[in-house]
């Protein structure tokens, strides 16, 4: 039974590594926790050949069917900036799509021009991580573009409206989808009243349910069919039913109104469980198993291999204590199991050779001049934010 639980264990995480190549320690502990993804950021990306050497060896190491995935969201949260080019922002294309005069240009055998631009945004996105060797962006970010979290989000956005935000999404999504790269909506159940980083606090969002049923989570209940994941944010609730709790820990966010509510099927993924807005509210250990038993199929562990160590034995632990939780995690390992096997059966897609990628760059930088976002919009993420620099 041990063996199984560690198996179980495993597959529900996704993880980091520390650089752009494998240590030994990092081999090591990847061979034992055989781990169901691998998340790679700026530090570990020097150019696609190397990136896709690293993602075969690490995932070689892990889970059947893993999950390769990085932050591509254009503008300041790009990992391939520097690798391939910058992208405008999410928000400087909503922008772009509500422009009638630039709209009228893109259109494209009888499709609404402005629907194009995000359809193009995502299948750009989507060449550019399969050219790494990855098979899912986390993107698109489906929050709504208010004041309260201007400062937190930035241009991550596309809009302020649920409509601006789903027409946005529907169409990006399927730009992704059309070139066989999975993308995930984010930040469940919405962060655009958080005056708060997560990556720090637990932000207490003050929006009503009413609020949240009718305005965020319009993406999610309109678009919950094209996503093949979505993450949850580590913001708590007290207008709702889910109180303080921060929402990827809570059983009423995940499994109450994510999975029953509004009907989802597909992949639930932690945001990063090291992040401030998780661990000033539960220790990791009691984090991860939180979040299995709220609903979670995978959980995101970015950076530290101790606490990802941690969180491994800590999901074994209360396995072997609590027959209840043994049978959810096998369960819930299983069922995330042929998750990831329906959406990667095709495995990774072919490098690109050296013309193809020059190609993909000259169009990428093409784009991005169509949309004329600023250059601080594309090039300089703020220091402040983790979520742009790392």
């Amino acid at each position: 039974m041990t063996t199984g639980l560690r198996q179980a264990a495993g597959e529900l995480l996704v993880v980091g590594l520390g650089s752009a190549e494998l240590t030994g320690l990092e081999r090591a502990w990847l061979r034992l926790v055989r781990p169901g993804g691998v998340i790679l950021f700026k530090r570990n990306i020097a150019d696609a050949a190397q990136t896709r050497a690293l993602l075969d060896e690490a995932t070689g190491l892990g889970a059947p069917h893993s999950v390769r995935c990085v932050d591509v969201e254009g503008g300041t949260v790009n990992r391939l900036r520097d690798a391939l080019a910058a992208l405008p922002s999410a928000q400087a294309v909503g922008a772009a799509m509500r422009n009638s005069t630039l709209a009228h240009k893109m259109r494209k055998d009888g499709t609404r021009g402005h629907t194009a631009l995000a359809r193009e945004f995502g299948e750009l996105i989507a060449r550019a991580v399969k050219a790494f060797g990855f098979n899912t962006t986390l993107a698109p970010v489906v929050d709504l573009a208010l004041p309260e979290a201007a400062e937190v989000l930035g241009s991550r956005p596309p809009g302020a409206h649920a409509t601006e935000v789903v027409e946005f999404a529907q169409a990006f999504l399927a730009g992704l989808a059309a070139q066989g790269v999975v993308g995930c909506g984010k930040h469940f159940p919405g962060l655009g009243g958080a005056s708060g980083d997560t990556h720090f606090v637990t932000p207490e969002i003050e929006r009503t349910w009413k609020q949240i049923w009718n305005e965020d989570l319009v993406p999610y209940r309109q678009l919950h069919g094209a996503m093949p994941m979505i993450m949850m944010n580590h913001a708590a609730y007290p207008k709702t039913p889910g109180k303080n709790r921060p929402a990827s820990a809570s059983e009423f966010w995940i499994t109450t109104v994510l999975r029953k509510r509004i009907g989802y099927r597909g992949i639930v993924l932690s945001d990063d469980l090291e992040m401030g807005g998780i661990l000033k509210f539960l220790p990791v250990e009691e984090a991860a198993v939180a979040a299995v038993r709220a609903g979670s199929d995978l959980l995101e562990i970015c950076h530290s291999a101790e606490l990802i160590l941690r969180s491994y034995e800590a999901l074994i632990a209360e396995g072997e204590r609590s027959a209840a939780f043994r049978a959810l995690l096998l369960s819930r390992a299983r069922i995330a199991a042929l998750k990831r096997k329906r959406l990667y059966a095709k495995g990774v897609a072919r490098a690109l050779t050296a013309k193809q990628f020059e190609a993909l760059r000259a169009q990428t930088l093409r784009f991005r001049d169509r949309i004329a976002a600023s250059e601080a919009d594309m090039i300089s993420p703020r220091a402040a934010a983790p979520a742009e620099i790392s």
